[in-house]
């Protein structure tokens, strides 16, 4: 463990500081200021010998927190990042992107401010990145087996670098023309700058991955093709079919989907050009949903130079601490403030969008109305209706399954009553031999940490598949998969 008593001295929890508004809006740099290794240091021995540590349930990927919180502290850094990447292909990744459960579940934050995990983890790869620490695994055997990974998101990559090390030949393949899933054209760049990815690629492509852009599986390559080449298949291809708003109006131009527009902006920030792209630029925006993927749509409106934004959220506004629903070790309910939502914009909480109104074909406002909450359903709030100009209107109001095509009609998967791919307590594929599900296209919309942990998991299947047992972890037990 970290100093026996350092949670009584140092009772303080301390974050690294935004740039200053003002500054980030003029680019599309991340946020953050960098972290001072002392007070990090200082911050890691807060972690206390508790007993029990729930954070480790707390992260799906079951990380081990209180060991590199230990090292971390005592000035082992190198150490630190092979106890974080004994668990977790991608630290940088989370220590980013994460909302870390694993601080909700922190037996320090029952009475004080959590342990700062997220940034532990995050500095903690950093400073080996810096200090060359991180190397490519070269495999010790040659399998002779062939798998291919059809997505080159979170789950997709995981999967394809524990099992490029365990020996096998393994080709990534995506549709986009550059590596990364949604971490490459739905993350905006002042969240992760995508230099992040490409250092991983390369570490990856040197340990023997191949990767294949720019190619529409199913299209281009066959069903039929896959079966013949591979020994395995893992689908890792997301839940990307965005969930629609079918009132009236919907028809009206300048209404999109959040992921017709994130990825422009990506690709823009990357140096392309991007011919009629949509852009907020002296526009009104109105964003529909109040999660993740709409405060990434706020901060990049408000960079594209919006004239205003609104973020809209149909369900209350939550409460300034920990809900009385979520008691600890739980993910908090509670009110949050993201960079985005600092930069400027105006949140809306309980309202709901009748319709949209245009003119010359083209979105101009929408109408909307108060809604209240009873017997658990959404009801009207009497002589609440209101209207409000739009010639901009994002909807990110999750999503809902990934996309029915030639992929997955031909292989034959079947789907769950909430349109995710079927799967078996392995990963694999429900009646498929050597087909695996990874991520969101087997769990659904979920957090990045979910989709490396199962990434993992789905590696550790297919392993076991082609050679007959396996010696990849897998933080996702089967019975985790069945209760889900």
């Amino acid at each position: 463990m970290a100093d026996p008593r350092g949670f009584l001295k140092h009772t303080e929890r301390h974050t690294p500081v935004r740039r200053p508004v003002e500054l980030r809006l003029l680019d599309w740099k991340e946020v953050y200021t960098d972290f001072d290794k002392k007070t990090l240091e200082t911050q890691a021995s807060r972690c206390m010998d508790c007993g029990v540590p729930f954070c480790h349930n707390g992260c799906p990927l079951g990380n081990l927190i209180p060991e590199w919180n230990d090292l971390v502290y005592r000035e082992q850094w190198d150490a630190g990042m092979d106890r974080l990447h004994a668990t977790n292909n991608f630290p940088e990744f989370t220590g980013r992107l994460c909302p870390a459960p694993c601080e909700s579940s922190c037996v320090l934050g029952i009475n004080q401010p959590a342990v700062t995990i997220k940034q532990v983890e995050r500095e903690l790869i950093e400073n080996a990145w810096g200090e060359d620490y991180v190397t490519p695994v070269l495999p010790t055997v040659q399998t002779g087996k062939k798998v291919a990974v059809v997505g080159s998101g979170p789950a997709g990559l995981a999967a394809a670098q524990q099992l490029t090390r365990a020996g096998h030949e393994v080709t990534v393949f995506e549709r986009a023309d550059r590596i990364g899933g949604l971490l490459r054209y739905g993350i905006p760049e002042f969240k992760m700058e995508k230099r992040i990815i490409d250092r991983r690629l390369a570490q990856m492509t040197a340990e023997g991955t191949v990767f294949q852009t720019g190619v529409n599986v199913g299209v281009d390559v066959t069903v039929e093709e896959l079966r013949a080449d591979f020994d395995a298949v893992i689908l890792a291809n997301g839940s990307t079919i965005g969930r629609d708003l079918p009132i009236p109006g919907r028809e009206l131009d300048g209404i999109h989907q959040a992921m017709e527009y994130l990825p422009q902006a990506n690709r823009v920030a990357a140096g392309d050009t991007v011919d009629g792209q949509i852009t907020a630029e002296g526009k009104h925006v109105v964003i529909i949903g109040g999660g993740d993927t709409g405060a990434d749509c706020l901060g990049t409106a408000l960079r594209q130079g919006a004239a205003q934004v609104h973020q809209f959220e149909i369900m209350p506004r939550p409460p300034s601490t920990r809900a009385e629903s979520t008691p600890w070790p739980l993910y908090p309910l509670m009110f949050r403030v993201s960079s985005a939502h600092e930069e400027g914009g105006e949140r809306v909480f309980s309202v709901n969008t009748e319709s949209f109104v245009g003119d010359g074909g083209t979105v101009t406002g929408l109408k909307a109305h108060e809604v209240k909450m009873v017997g658990g359903r959404f009801e009207k709030v009497e002589d609440s209706d209101f209207e409000l100009k739009a010639d901009l209107v994002l909807l990110a109001m999750g999503f809902v399954g990934p996309e029915r095509g030639d992929l997955l009609d031909d292989y034959g998967v079947t789907y769950t009553d909430r349109g995710n791919i079927d799967r078996g307590a392995d990963f694999g594929a429900t009646g498929l031999p050597g087909v695996f599900v990874a991520g969101d296209a087997g769990r659904g919309q979920s957090l990045i940490v979910w989709a490396i942990a199962e990434g993992r998991s789905a590696a550790a299947g297919a392993d076991a598949y082609l050679m007959g047992s396996t010696q990849l972890p897998s933080p996702i037990t089967p019975t985790m998969v069945a209760q889900r």
